[in-house]
């Protein structure tokens, strides 16, 4: 996503320069959001990008991974030799975390691209027992998959509850019951030991209880795809994310990067963020492209672009559309709107009355009012946004406050 679209809007906003789109897999560049869903429980073929790259002037060369980076030579190296350029935009994304001690054990599988649904739909479609490693978003979306095809599920999670990393624990616990109305069996508190296939595939924990699996996924996270920039001088972060800038400029001249693979900082939470989802791969690439075009001197005037988005992705897990808007933080008050075990629900978190945060279950409304919100800094009457019978808009109690200076928060 982050980069077609950057090569998108290179061409929108007038670049008349080339542009070459080099991707690591041998397939067409596709949306990956619909692979945990339709096309995993095989509603659909693919998911491709509608974009007509001849017709954009675009050269994309498929199955070229990138393997280094040599800034004072403005190359990159791939197997098949360097590519010189005269701009770079690191788009490489995220890849899967994969569980210690599995890497040569069959039957164990991640989710990401399209060659790993292609291995997981006959799980699928054999309905066989499947042990999930993880329940984040990954593990909850597998599994719904997985119970919808009419196979046994069991999901262990190392924390206490799901989505631990996303999640309060409080809020978190609210979701343990949509496993058990899906017939999926969720372990919390023990992690996985060890996989074997001999005789049988088991999955052992740390407690002792062993779990037999024909098949084993494993969702324990992502981290950015960055270590071919090894020797590169392009600066990283503890998270592996590389330090992109408020434009998404590198610490390396003539180097951009956008999406999973680069954090930022953000003037309003006041810390750098890094986002592994959908929506920040889709926004980003305009204020990368306007860089470029502004740097270039080309005849679109497009100046400069902040980028400090309001970050927002959804999840479609045990018959529930969730989503989210914003980032919070722990010391941030949590405000609940509705009967959290109902079928809809939301929860705010406030800064000092400003909305900062909202999780949204089943209330597709209230996200995108509260989305705007969020971006305006409003604060909220508590009394109103606690009523989920009050459109959110209405609890809106003072105009847009400025964004606390970059640092402010953390």
């Amino acid at each position: 996503m982050a980069g077609v679209q950057t090569a998108v809007q290179l061409r929108e906003l007038g670049w008349s320069g080339s542009v070459t789109l080099l991707g690591a897999e041998r397939h067409r560049p596709y949306d990956r959001p619909p692979l945990s869903k339709a096309v995993l429980s095989g509603k659909a073929e693919g998911s491709a990008f509608d974009v007509d790259f001849d017709a954009l002037g675009v050269r994309l060369e498929l199955d070229r991974r990138v393997t280094g980076l040599r800034p004072d030579a403005h190359e990159v190296d791939t197997a098949r030799g360097p590519v010189p350029y005269d701009r770079l935009v690191v788009a490489t994304g995220a890849e899967p975390v994969p569980l210690p001690g599995t890497g040569d054990v069959p039957g164990v599988h991640l989710l990401r691209t399209l060659d790993d649904v292609e291995l997981l739909r006959p799980v699928l479609g054999g309905r066989r027992r499947v042990v999930i490693v993880g329940a984040g978003w990954i593990g909850a979306e597998f599994a719904t998959a997985a119970r919808e095809a009419g196979g046994p599920v069991t999901v262990v999670e190392a924390a206490g509850q799901p989505l631990s990393g996303a999640l309060p624990a409080d809020i978190a616990a609210r979701m343990r019951g949509w496993y058990a109305e899906s017939g999926a069996e969720l372990i919390t508190g023990v992690a996985v030991a060890r996989v074997r296939a001999e005789p049988e595939r088991k999955v052992e924990l740390a407690d002792g209880r062993v779990l037999a699996a024909d098949a084993v996924l494993v969702g324990i996270g992502a981290r950015p795809a960055t270590g071919w920039l090894a020797g590169s001088g392009v600066e990283l972060a503890a998270d592996g994310s590389v330090l992109a800038d408020e434009r998404l400029r590198t610490s390396v001249p003539d180097v951009y990067a956008v999406g999973d693979c680069a954090s930022f900082p953000s003037a309003r939470y006041g810390r750098r963020l890094l986002v592994h989802h959908w929506d920040n791969a889709r926004g980003g690439p305009r204020a990368v492209a306007v860089g470029l075009v502004g740097d270039a001197g080309q005849a679109v005037a497009a100046g400069s672009e902040v980028y400090d988005p309001v970050p927002y992705f959804w999840s479609e897990q045990f018959g529930r559309f969730v989503q989210y808007a914003g980032h919070h933080g722990a010391a941030d008050e949590v405000l609940w709107r509705g009967d959290p075990d109902g079928v809809s629900w939301a929860v705010c978190w406030l800064r000092d009355g400003v909305l900062d945060a909202l999780l949204a279950v089943g209330r597709p409304r209230d996200l995108a009012q509260g989305r705007k919100l969020i971006r305006r800094r409003v604060a909220l009457d508590r009394a109103l946004a606690a009523d989920p019978a009050v459109p959110l808009k209405r609890a809106s109690l003072a105009p847009a406050r400025p964004a606390p200076p970059f640092g402010a928060a953390g």
